[in-house]
């Protein structure tokens, strides 16, 4: 049994202020007996899209290290969001989940692989693969809470993915997000419980809410969704975060009673 919390916060291009405000928002949330924490996609700098190479640091640089920094200190895992990864071939960066374990350690880096071009009707067009690479692997990783799926945002809607975490042995899958308000208010949650549901495993998905540069809106609602599709822990508006409590054997008791994993025939 462990304490899980999704952090909600509402990043800008400021990353020293967005930092300050993730470190915060951790350690309250450990305070509270959180023993994993995750903090939203993007989480250091979500500043407007052209900017977007210039905000790019390596897995050394200045926010990963200060992330690292941090789980040691507090002796708890952190799911680093997603940073922007610089070094991705023609020029762009990754959208990057590293996810870091008590001492400090790094456990697992994850590379966004489905990346955001889309026309929503908010008036806004996305075209995330203007300046991101997408990555190629999926990752599984072994974690103090057991075995962790990474994923980001818009990976939410690709359900082969979540099937490979789930051949992985993953318990646990990883959704930090910055979803729009009009993609989100219509599939965020339906989306999770869906993942959850079909993998039987606990879902993670710290979120950014509110209005970011450029009038850009997200959706927020950060959410822990327990292996039944139950949300069990969800953070209101503006800052904070949803915490839950993480049951390795409730997850072997569903699958050991609806063992739908063991009859998939593909």
């Amino acid at each position: 049994m462990a304490r899980i919390a999704a952090v909600q916060m509402t990043s800008g291009a400021e990353k020293a202020k967005n930092l300050e405000a993730a470190e915060r928002l951790i350690r309250k949330a450990v305070k509270s007996g959180a023993e994993f924490v995750g903090v939203p996609e993007n989480f250091a700098w979500m500043g407007p899209e052209p900017e977007r190479a210039a905000n790019a640091e390596t897995l050394d640089g200045e926010t990963l290290v200060r992330m690292a920094a941090l789980a040691k200190e507090l002796g708890v895992t952190v799911l680093a969001g997603s940073v922007l990864e610089s070094g991705a071939p023609g020029g762009r960066c990754f959208n990057t989940s590293v996810l870091f374990g008590p001492k400090g350690e790094r456990l697992g880096v994850y590379r966004k692989i489905h990346l955001f071009d889309v026309e929503v009707g908010d008036g806004q067009t996305y075209r995330e693969s203007a300046a991101v690479a997408p990555g190629t692997d999926v990752v599984v990783v072994e974690s103090p809470v057991g075995k962790v799926g990474l994923s980001v945002c818009y990976d939410l809607r690709f359900p082969e993915l979540y099937r490979k975490h789930a051949d992985g042995g993953a318990t646990l899958i990883t959704v930090p997000a910055a979803f729009t308000l009009a993609t989100g208010k219509d599939h965020w949650e339906v989306l999770l419980r869906a993942r959850a549901i079909e993998n039987q495993a606990y879902v993670i998905a710290p979120a950014q809410q509110g209005r970011h540069p450029k009038d850009r809106m997200t959706w927020g609602h950060a959410m822990v969704v327990d292996p039944w599709g139950l949300v069990v822990a969800r953070a209101s508006e503006g800052e904070g975060f949803a915490m839950a409590e993480l049951d390795l054997e409730y997850v072997a008791k569903v699958r050991a009673s609806l063992p739908a994993l063991k009859h998939r025939r593909v």
